[in-house]
């Protein structure tokens, strides 16, 4: 691309245009840096959560249907004896509710039910007191066996569970078919313990397959993140490879450069004051770090930019638009500053010798996607961006890199006897490229 022509700019050191299609507007954090947190995964803590608030739920309203069949048969059982084991099964199954509720104790309090249940249906014979030994009807434990179960199921481990998920219905099929329990039929209490096993044994599969498949999903996040962390820290090290590249090359290489070629008192005034640039942002380097969100005006910016440029001897003309309202991160600020900067010292250098008609221009303006577009222009010798040896950090590492770990783009129109176009978008347009 060559100089810019005639009725593009007017010769003047400074102008300001109108926005022509875009008002400018505040970056949003949903567009360039989405910082809202993202869904936390299904993990095995949450599983265990759900799963113990169900069963605590069931377990209430198994209790509360169980609550009448209790007080109907406390007269068949020995006196202050039944109501001890009313109070201590409901009890226990209170706690593990309330535990559920709370999300502390749960393991203990379900295991301390289960057991509680076991000894329950063990000392149930024993307890009987009727003239003929014989309970009319069901035991009121037979309601809540398999809310033992569940318990059973959330505490213990797994084959634990598995021996008192058949141990408890077994144990009520032998009290089922005593006249303490009943006095059914042996096939009838056979179904009974049989009903309670099956019950016990869908449950216990359900919170395993949910224990199992959570704890999976727990393994593949911690090794995501694993490999992202190891990305990060990759990625660190690469934008400080940049950063010190990009340091050497445009501070102190330049700084060096021009005081070698100084041979006017404001030439080196210039070298001077840019190896004390170059020492400050020695000591400073990664002051900004990549995730500093901190919003900056894009006419601090443009400030900048222009401060820079007037250090020159060359006159160089600056077109932009009235972007007031536009801001833009910090680390971003920083990156197109430091690009701009090297682009500009880039044309001076590069663009022709000492004396030579070259017209420089910097356009500053506002893109579509809420950020900004800086181009740095020339008239000069231009060049065959194709040909730039991969050692010559200036345009590669100075310019192009540092803009793209900052979300951005840079492309670069020159050809030999054209001049030259450096245009720097930011964020990054949808093509990946500047647009």
């Amino acid at each position: 691309m060559g100089a810019p022509s005639p009725a593009e700019v007017t010769p003047v050191r400074s102008r300001r245009l109108s926005p022509d299609r875009v008002e400018p507007e505040q970056l949003g954090a949903d567009l360039l840096n989405e910082s809202k947190q993202p869904r936390k995964p299904i993990s095995r803590a949450q599983i265990e959560r759900v799963v113990s608030r169900s069963v605590g739920g069931v377990g209430l309203i198994f209790a509360l249907q169980t609550y009448p069949a209790t007080l109907g048969q406390l007269d068949a059982l020995k006196p202050g004896l039944g109501i001890a084991l009313a109070v201590a099964i409901y009890g226990g199954l209170g706690l593990a509710i309330i535990a559920t509720l709370v999300k502390k104790f749960i393991r203990f309090t379900s295991g301390l039910f289960a057991v509680l249940y076991l000894v329950a249906l063990v000392v149930w014979p024993a307890m009987l007191n009727t003239p003929d030994g014989v309970l009319d009807g069901k035991s009121w434990l037979w309601y809540l066996c398999t809310v033992a179960t569940a318990c059973a199921a959330i505490s213990f481990p797994l084959w634990w569970a598995m021996t008192y998920t058949l141990l408890a219905p077994i144990a009520y099929g032998v009290v089922r078919v005593l006249p303490a329990g009943g006095g059914a039929e042996p096939m009838l209490g056979a179904l009974d313990a049989f009903y309670a096993i099956l019950l016990g044994q869908v449950v216990l599969i359900i919170i395993t397959m949910l224990r199992q498949a959570t704890a999976a999903v727990d393994t593949a996040q911690i090794n995501a993140l694993n490999t992202y962390s190891a990305a990060v820290r990759q990625h660190a090290t690469e934008v400080e490879r940049v950063q010190v590249d990009s340091i050497v090359h445009d501070s102190v290489l330049a700084a060096l450069l021009s005081a070698a070629a100084a041979g006017t008192p404001k030439a080196a005034e210039l070298a001077a004051t840019m190896a004390r640039e170059a020492i400050i942002r020695l000591n400073e380097a990664g002051s900004i770090p990549a995730a500093d969100d901190s919003m900056v005006s894009f006419s601090d910016l443009k400030d900048r930019i222009r401060t820079i440029a007037y250090r020159f001897e060359e006159t160089i003309e600056f077109i932009d638009c009235d972007t007031e309202k536009l801001s833009l991160p910090a680390y971003a600020s920083e990156a197109l500053f430091a690009a701009s900067a090297q682009a500009i010292v880039n044309s001076i250098q590069h663009a022709g010798a000492p004396g030579d008609p070259v017209s420089r221009s910097v356009r500053m303006n506002s893109n579509l996607l809420g950020g900004c577009v800086i181009e740095i222009a020339d008239s000069g010798a231009g060049f065959d961006p194709d040909a730039v040896p991969s050692e010559r950090l200036g345009l590669r590492i100075s310019i192009r890199e540092r803009v793209a770990t900052a979300g951005g783009a840079v492309q670069v129109r020159s050809g030999p006897g054209r001049g030259t176009s450096i245009l720097i978008e930011w964020p990054l347009g949808e093509r990946g490229d500047a647009s």
